[in-house]
């Protein structure tokens, strides 16, 4: 790669993140910066302080995203004189390195949009019974205070769980057959702590939209979440 090209990398990948999911978008911008190689293995990233100002995000936000790579193998992080914070070297393996079509990854992920949102907003349009407005807030119960190890199984329930209170048989079927192929793809990269923490924050916006009937407001905040989950995958799959 020439220096001229190289600037341009640089300038692709350290470029201000969205604000909703700042914390997804900066632990995924930063996996870019690595499996591009505008860091390499061993060598340092730019100080905390000039991340957040190339990110245009807080010093935390930069904090939280290193500690989650750091926890997960992809950074290293040093104290001292010549300290900082390097990328490992080596650095870890996905289980199916290279296997992902980009325009595979596109595809399931727009279809997903299309799907989750939709079912957001007919949920929210509809008037649940007692019973499915109960069942909805205990899934959102479930997710908020499972284990690592349920986590990603209960957070697929949820998912599900707007979709079939959407009240259109035919979208579940598409929406778990989607939801499947997400998930293999999520199931190559570990649970991130910090992004669960989000994750449950945007659960608890959805379902309070759609309960309370919404529609805008819990069509809005689907998609929101789903970006976040996307900046994870593009960023360590692409």
């Amino acid at each position: 790669m020439t220096e001229a090209s190289l600037r341009g990398v640089r300038r692709a990948v350290y470029r201000p993140v969205r604000e909703g999911n700042a914390l997804e978008d900066t632990v995924a911008r930063l996996v870019q910066t690595i499996r591009l190689g505008v860091v390499a293995p061993g060598e340092s990233l730019p100080p905390e302080r000039e991340l957040a100002a190339l990110y245009a995000v807080s010093r935390d936000t930069v904090r939280e995203a290193i500690r989650e790579l750091a926890d997960t193998g992809y950074l290293v992080r040093r104290r001292g004189r010549y300290g900082g914070t390097f990328v490992a070297d080596p650095l870890p393996q996905p289980p199916h390195p290279g296997e992902v079509d980009p325009a595979e990854l596109d595809d399931v992920l727009g279809l997903r949009r299309v799907l989750e949102a939709g079912a957001a907003r007919a949920a929210a349009s509809r008037t649940l019974d007692p019973a499915q407005r109960d069942e909805l807030w205990a899934r959102y119960e479930a997710v908020a205070e499972a284990s690592e190890p349920e986590y990603r199984r209960l957070d697929t329930l949820l998912h599900l769980a707007i979709t079939e209170v959407a009240g259109i048989p035919s979208l579940v079927a598409l929406a778990a057959e989607n939801r499947a192929q997400v998930n293999a793809w999520l199931d190559t990269f570990p649970l991130l702590p910090r992004n669960i923490e989000h994750s449950n924050a945007q659960h608890e916006q959805i379902v309070t939209a759609i309960l309370a009937g919404r529609a805008d407001a819990a069509e809005a905040a689907i998609l929101d979440h789903l970006a976040g989950s996307e900046a994870l995958l593009r960023g360590f799959l692409l």
